[in-house]
């Protein structure tokens, strides 16, 4: 499968000058939404996502993703491996359970998210999880931003990483693309602006 393929097909894999949730500036983004948008493609991704996780005999019960971001995609991989699935949201900043959603005591669980980069929100999901008695087995994501080290795919880990290192991550590529600081970016430097992409801009 060639996911850089499918997400330059979708639209979804773009170039230009991109400001990101951290605050730092990239030539290129992942606009997953754009290949989620197609429920067939989603289901296909997802199944080949279940057999990765599935070909290392992870046991769990249920999958969990942050809003908002990640609902589609785990929701696509809970029902390739019939699953239970909830999801995590900020409310007022602070990442939350909510909708009427119940975590039962030692219910192992698979973080999904669509595109891991450092794992913040996804490391967020995860205490929610397990301040309610959850377990949390792994995590999951169509694509990785290689800094975190894929269990299946076995690339470095980058200093900037923030999921632990005991836990699995399972994923269906690597993307690495350059980032830069804001007040160190070449894309800056020859005149053309920072555009906020994704669910918190557009």
């Amino acid at each position: 499968m060639n996911l850089k393929q499918i997400y330059k097909d979708c639209g979804a894999y773009l170039q230009g000058h991109f400001l990101l949730s951290s605050g730092k500036h990239s030539e290129f983004y992942l606009q997953s939404a754009k290949v989620l948008e197609n429920p067939k493609l989603a289901g296909e991704l997802c199944e080949e996502l279940a057999k990765v996780i599935a070909s290392f005999n992870i046991e769990f019960d249920s999958i969990c993703s942050p809003a908002l971001g990640g609902i589609l995609a785990g929701y696509e991989l809970a029902k390739a491996c019939n699953k239970r699935f909830i999801f995590t949201e900020r409310v007022e900043g602070v990442m939350s359970l909510r909708r009427g959603f119940e975590v039962k005591k030692g219910e192992k669980f698979i973080i999904c998210e669509d595109i891991i980069t450092t794992g913040g929100s996804a490391l967020e999901s995860a205490k929610i999880i397990e301040s309610l008695g959850g377990e949390v087995v792994g995590f999951a994501a169509l694509a990785n931003r290689g800094f975190c080290t894929v269990k299946n795919l076995n690339n470095p880990r980058k200093e900037n990483a923030k999921l632990p290192e005991n836990l699995p991550l399972f994923a269906l590529g690597n993307f690495e693309f350059d980032i830069y600081e804001a007040n160190a970016c070449p894309l800056c430097e020859k005149g053309t602006k920072a555009i906020k992409p994704g669910s918190r801009g557009n």
